[in-house]
């Protein structure tokens, strides 16, 4: 039972702490952004080195590098979005009669340059990691690319709780793609899937007899539970900054356009043209 709860502390912890870190250090003063991508790259880099070093190494301990290296590479590309190094081609918001379609077209070419990093770093630890005796790094990144993506499009059709307190200043644009709404028609299908691969995976995981790979999917199994849990904070009448309120802090200065109180009559110049 001991062996049991470890993973499933350890891979919360990494979700509440590692989340919790990239919001302060998104909220710090903008030139601090390239030490903390750098070190963040640095960190990517050993992460990518560390899942080829473990890839054929099959314990439990291996699995926990391999999920933890999983996790710095996955946070290297939400930084690197967060930060506003890696969005997309379209850096404002769309105007209030914007629908359909368009919307949607608009809403892509937003994220556009994030989700072709994502597939490509994610194509890169899929073939690290994938047919190996571990592949725990590959089934981490699968885990949070598929429940962020999940994430994504209720966020764009409309769910309760868009989750503007989390929003960075310079990324404040974007909050035009979401819709707030009690619950959309993809949110059930989105949440019984998610729940669906929990569910084999939480099998699997009790019929293997092989510590290595119990721990490693107790380790994921616990992240994609997580997942499903922030899927449910978007519709229920709760808020969930309290968990992360020691990293949010006071708003930064930044720079006009971009959203912020500088950048209203710019945004709105913008959208004029649009």
């Amino acid at each position: 039972m001991i062996a049991d709860g470890l993973p499933v502390l350890y891979a919360m912890f990494l979700w509440w702490f590692g989340t919790g870190a990239l919001l302060w250090l998104d909220r710090q003063p903008a030139h601090t952004f390239r030490w903390s991508m750098t070190g963040a790259s640095a960190l990517a880099a050993l992460a990518l080195w560390g899942l080829f070093a473990t890839r054929g190494i099959a314990s439990p301990l291996t699995a926990y590098v391999a999920f933890s290296c999983g996790i710095a590479v996955w946070a290297w590309q939400e930084m690197a979005f967060l930060l506003g190094y890696v969005t997309g081609p379209r850096r404002h918001a769309c105007h209030a009669g914007c629908g359909g379609l368009r919307h949607f077209r608009h809403g892509v070419l937003a994220v556009l340059y994030h989700e072709l990093a994502l597939l490509s770093v994610g194509a890169l630890v899929v073939a690290l990691c994938w047919g190996t005796p571990n592949p725990v790094g590959a089934w981490t990144f699968l885990a949070l690319y598929g429940m962020r993506q999940s994430a994504k499009l209720n966020l764009f059709f409309g769910v309760r709780n868009v989750g503007d307190e989390f929003m960075p200043p310079h990324l404040q644009y974007l909050k035009s793609y979401f819709r707030r709404k009690p619950m959309n028609l993809l949110f059930p299908v989105s949440v019984t899937l998610a729940t669906a691969a929990a569910t084999w995976l939480a099998l699997g995981m009790l019929s293997t007899p092989d510590p290595a790979e119990r721990t490693g999917m107790l380790l994921v199994l616990t992240l994609l539970c997580l997942g499903i849990l922030e899927h449910w904070f978007m519709v229920l009448p709760i808020s969930v900054d309290a968990m992360w309120r020691w990293s949010l802090g006071s708003p930064r200065h930044h720079p006009p356009g971009t959203g912020g109180p500088d950048g209203d009559s710019t945004a709105r110049e913008r959208l004029q043209s649009v």
